[in-house]
C-alpha cells in the first residue's frame, strides 16, 4: 500500500527522476518515487543472460562522468564503477582511413595530423581552450537556470568582452562551418561531425557545432565510459543513493493522473486507483506530451500550450541492433580495433548529405552508425574472447514503422561488413530494437526518440519543450517537469532533475512566493 500523504512525488525513475528524489530527500523532504515499469532506471537499463550483458537504451556516458550534478552524489560509494576502452572513439572516413581520439591528447593530435600536420596543433589548442573554461562552462550548462553566477565565472575565465563574443560566435556555428575553420584536412572535420551526429541537429544548422565540440572535448577529457556490469549499474547506484537519503521507491506503479485544485497540484492517482496527496510538489520525469496531454486535467492546460504541443518535435527515431559476436570485429582500420565507440559514416561532407536525407524524409542508403564495442571498455560484458556490441542509427522523423526499421537494419549490417570483411561470420546472435520496441519498453521514448525532443535551436533554452521561460516550472503551481524535455535536454547528466528539485526547494522556502508567483504568472500569460 502506498503512503497516503508525502511532501513530494517523483513520477518516473530515470536518472533525472532519481536525482530529483535524492536532492529533495537530502533536504529532509518525504519523497515517494513511482515507476511504471518493473525496473527502475528509465532508459538506463541493461539485461544479463548467459554471461552476456546488453544495454537496452543508452550505453556510453561521457556526460555522466563529467556532470557536476552526478559527481556531487559520489555514486562510486554506492557501487558504481566506470570502464574505458584503450581509445574512446574512432571515426571511419572509409574502410582504411580513421581519425581517433586517444587517451593522450598528443596521440589524438598525431592521428589528425596524418594528412595536415597543422591539424594536430589545432586539436591541442582546441583542447587547451576547453580545459581553461571546462568547470564554469559545465556548471553553466548543467547546474543552474538561468546560469547567472556560472555565466559570470565563464566570462571572467574567457578574459575579455572580445573573447566572450568570439566564444558566443563559436557556440552558434554550424558544425560543418566549425570544422572548416578549425581544420585543414578531412580527419579533424569528420571527427567533429561524427560527434555532432550523436544529436539530431542538422550539420549545417546553428549550434550543431556546440554538440560536436562538446562531445569531442569530453571524449578527450573523460573518455566514452560505460558503467561496469551494464548501464543498470548506474541506475542501481542512483537507487541506493536515493534510498540512503530516505526516499521511498516503488516500481510497477503507473501514475494515471495528476490532481489539481485552484491552480495548485494536490496529488497523484495511480492506475490501480490509489491516491497520494502531496504537501509540496510533484516532479514529472516524463515526456512533455505525456505530462500535458495525458497526466494533467485538460482544463489545467492553457489553449496556447496545447497548440504549441501540436508542433512539438521529437528527435529522430532510433533503430538499435544488439549483437553477440564470437570474436572482435576485424576492422580494416587498425585504430578502430581498440576503440570503445566507432563512428561509421564517412567524411564531413558525406555526413552533411546523410543529415539532409534525414531532414527531408529519405532513409539514408549510407546511414551513419554509432557503434559501441562494450567488451573493449568492460570485459565483464561477454565471455572471454567474444564481443558484446550495439549499433544504432536513425530514421527520418515521420518514418518509424517496423518495415523501415528492418530495411535500415540490413543496411547497417552491410555497412559494417564493408568496413570489416568477415564481420557477419562472427554473429552468434542479432537482436533488433525498432522504434516501436523502444517506445513500448519506455513510454518516454516517443516514436523511438531517445532525446526527449529535438535538440535543434527552435526547441532549446526558452523554447524547450515549448515557448516558455526555460524553467522546470509549469503553469500548475507545485508541478515541475524534470525530464530531458526541459533545458539542458538529452544526455545522462541528471541536470534536468537537479534543476527541477532545486526550483521546488526554492519555491517552498519562506521567500519562495517572491520567485514562484511572478514566474508562474508570466508562464501562464505566455501560454494562454
Amino acid at each position: 500500500m502506498l503512503p497516503r500523504v508525502v511532501d513530494a512525488v517523483v513520477i518516473g525513475s530515470g536518472p533525472n527522476g532519481l536525482v530529483s528524489a535524492i536532492t529533495l530527500a537530502d533536504r529532509g523532504w518525504d519523497v515517494l518515487v513511482l515507476e511504471a515499469a518493473d525496473q527502475f532506471g528509465g532508459a538506463v537499463r541493461s539485461v544479463e543472460q548467459d554471461g552476456w550483458i546488453s544495454d537496452r537504451f543508452s550505453s556510453s556516458y561521457p556526460l555522466g562522468v563529467a556532470s557536476p550534478v552526478l559527481r556531487s552524489l559520489e555514486l562510486e560509494k554506492f557501487g558504481l564503477r566506470w570502464g574505458n576502452a584503450p581509445a574512446p572513439v574512432t571515426h571511419l572516413l572509409d574502410p582504411e582511413t580513421s581519425a581517433t581520439i586517444h587517451q593522450d591528447p598528443n596521440d589524438t593530435a598525431a592521428s589528425l595530423a596524418v594528412d595536415h600536420p597543422a591539424d594536430g596543433d589545432a586539436w591541442l589548442r582546441l583542447y587547451s581552450q576547453y580545459v581553461k573554461i571546462r568547470e564554469p562552462f559545465l556548471d553553466a550548462l548543467l547546474t543552474s537556470w538561468p546560469p547567472v553566477t556560472a555565466g559570470l565565472r565563464l566570462t571572467r575565465r574567457l578574459g575579455s568582452a572580445g573573447e566572450l563574443a568570439r566564444f558566443a560566435r563559436f557556440m552558434a556555428m554550424p558544425m560543418h562551418r566549425m570544422g572548416q575553420e578549425l581544420f585543414a584536412g578531412p580527419r579533424g572535420r569528420a571527427l567533429l561531425a561524427g560527434n555532432a551526429f550523436h544529436a539530431d541537429v542538422s550539420l549545417t544548422g546553428s549550434v550543431s557545432g556546440t554538440m560536436g565540440w562538446l562531445l569531442a572535448m569530453l571524449a578527450q577529457d573523460v573518455g566514452f565510459p560505460v558503467a561496469v556490469g551494464g548501464s543498470g549499474s548506474l541506475s542501481g547506484a542512483l537507487v541506493r543513493r536515493a534510498e540512503q537519503a530516505g526516499a521511498l521507491l516503488i516500481s510497477g506503479t503507473p501514475v494515471e493522473g495528476i490532481d489539481v485544485s485552484a491552480g495548485k497540484v494536490t496529488g497523484v492517482r495511480t492506475a490501480a486507483g490509489e491516491r497520494v496527496v502531496v504537501r509540496r510538489a510533484v516532479i514529472a520525469d516524463v515526456s512533455a506530451p505525456a505530462l500535458y496531454g495525458e497526466l494533467l486535467p485538460s482544463a489545467s492546460v492553457p489553449a496556447g500550450l496545447r497548440r504549441d504541443l501540436d508542433s512539438f518535435e521529437w528527435d529522430y527515431p532510433t533503430v538499435k541492433l544488439n549483437y553477440r559476436l564470437s570474436g572482435p570485429i576485424p576492422w580494416q582500420a587498425e585504430e578502430a580495433r581498440s576503440a570503445g565507440v566507432v563512428h561509421l559514416g564517412g567524411t564531413a561532407n558525406e555526413l552533411v548529405h546523410t543529415s539532409a536525407d534525414l531532414d527531408t524524409g529519405r532513409v539514408p542508403t549510407a546511414p551513419f552508425l554509432l557503434i559501441g564495442q562494450t567488451t573493449k571498455a568492460d570485459p565483464s560484458r561477454s565471455p572471454a574472447g567474444t564481443e558484446a556490441l550495439w549499433v544504432y542509427s536513425h530514421l527520418p522523423r515521420g518514418i518509424a514503422d517496423d518495415a523501415a526499421a528492418e530495411k535500415l537494419a540490413v543496411r547497417m549490417d552491410r555497412a559494417i561488413e564493408r568496413h570489416a570483411p568477415g564481420f557477419l561470420d562472427l554473429v552468434l546472435d542479432r537482436e533488433l530494437q525498432r522504434p516501436s520496441d523502444l517506445s513500448a519498453a519506455n513510454a518516454a521514448l516517443g516514436l523511438g526518440a531517445l532525446g526527449g525532443g529535438t535538440s535543434q535551436l527552435h526547441q532549446q533554452l526558452i523554447f524547450r519543450p515549448t515557448i516558455g521561460l526555460g524553467s522546470p516550472r509549469t503553469v500548475v503551481s507545485g508541478l515541475y517537469l524534470g525530464s530531458s524535455a526541459i533545458h539542458p535536454g538529452p544526455g545522462v547528466h541528471g541536470a534536468c532533475g537537479h534543476l527541477a528539485a532545486r526550483t521546488a526547494l526554492r519555491d517552498a522556502s519562506p521567500l519562495g512566493t517572491l520567485t514562484r508567483t511572478p514566474t508562474t504568472a508570466a508562464l501562464r500569460h505566455l501560454q494562454r
